[in-house]
């Protein structure tokens, strides 16, 4: 039994105690040339179909490049997975390439998920899948790109029994591994894979860690989620474009709620309520995030909505999420224990 924060109207809410189905299964799904969407989400056929209630673990690429790049950077051939190079040599038509450059693992279309519907996504384990993270940036790229009119690039030691990164002697980064995308197809068609929005996506949202749940609504028939993108950290804004990239193993439980009104994706950590927001303006982006923020406090916390307003000027966080991938990003953190056992559930 588990519970969610998906109540008779919106998520989150009355905690309600949802069975997962007793024939409840585990997938796999590797990274190889035929379950890959590179660049891109698109309405298009699944690699794999799983029921709700099933989880599938997804081995998934790194933004750092071809192998090769690597091994000229220093990089241990032993120390890049096998399937990076596989894929990177496999005869791909440039049409199934693109817009965007993120290669993602899927799509895993979900039975019963129908647009309307809301994909519930619990993020069980992430795995870091090399002892390296790459950084970089480029011309006219980033968030100070007249600053930094050139390209720079570096690679990262990763201490995975630490959980440290090595940035430079005397500078140690904990490791906090996320995908920086996780979405759904749109309603039809292929969308880059850079810019987050309604479908989530390129969200590069450092919450979401394993032990974390994402609520993304669905637009297309089987959901057709896909990840990758992988980070073993990253700052809020991620301003050069390119956080702690690395290859990551992430495990994921899929549970479908029917007929249920979201518009922009939500989340839940073991401490917060997110709510998020994404705009080519931050300011926009900004009011998306909290006007939906004020909107779960109404409907799900029962406050009028003055109140829900001046809460969250007294207690939710608003933080840029990133600031970089056309769309930019803010998402309200609302924590959970300003909510005592006598207020509303």
């Amino acid at each position: 039994m588990r519970r969610s924060f998906l109540t008779s109207g919106l998520v989150y809410g009355v905690f309600l105690a949802i069975s997962l189905p007793a024939s409840a299964e585990d997938h796999k799904l590797l990274a190889t040339p035929t379950t890959i969407e590179w660049g891109h989400y698109e309405v298009t056929k699944p690699a794999i179909t799983v029921r709700s209630g099933d989880t599938v673990t997804l081995q998934t690429l790194s933004t750092c490049g071809p192998s090769d790049r690597l091994i000229a950077r220093g990089v241990k051939s032993e120390d890049i997975p096998a399937y990076n190079d596989a894929i990177y040599k496999a005869d791909i038509p440039g049409s199934e390439k693109g817009p965007g450059g993120h290669i993602l693992t899927g799509p895993v279309a979900i039975e019963e998920a129908e647009p309307g519907d809301v994909l519930e996504v619990q993020i069980l384990k992430v795995d870091i899948d090399a002892p390296f993270a790459c950084n970089g940036f480029g011309l006219h790229r980033g968030f100070l790109p007249m600053e930094f009119p050139y390209s720079r690039n570096r690679l990262i030691p990763l201490d995975r029994a630490k959980m440290i990164g090595h940035f430079a002697p005397g500078i140690d980064i904990p490791l906090r591994p996320f995908f920086g995308s996780m979405g759904v197809a749109p309603g039809q068609g292929r969308i880059d894979s850079a810019p987050p929005f309604a479908h989530a996506g390129n969200m590069d949202n450092k919450e979401l860690v394993a032990g974390t749940t994402l609520y993304i609504p669905v637009a297309a028939k089987g959901g057709l989620f896909v990840a990758g993108d992988g980070h073993a950290g990253q700052g809020n804004g991620e301003v050069d474009i390119t956080a702690m990239e690395t290859f990551l193993t992430g495990t994921f439980r899929f549970i479908v709620h029917k007929k249920k009104q979201l518009n922009w994706p939500r989340a839940e950590t073991p401490t917060h309520y997110i709510t998020m927001g994404f705009s080519p303006d931050l300011k926009e982006a900004t009011e998306h995030a909290l006007r939906d923020m004020i909107d779960f406090l109404v409907e799900e916390k029962h406050m009028t909505r003055d109140d829900a307003y001046m809460l969250s000027s007294m207690a939710v966080d608003l933080d840029i999420t990133q600031l970089v991938d056309g769309n930019v990003g803010v998402h309200a953190m609302c924590p959970k224990n300003i909510f005592t056992a006598n207020a509303a559930k």
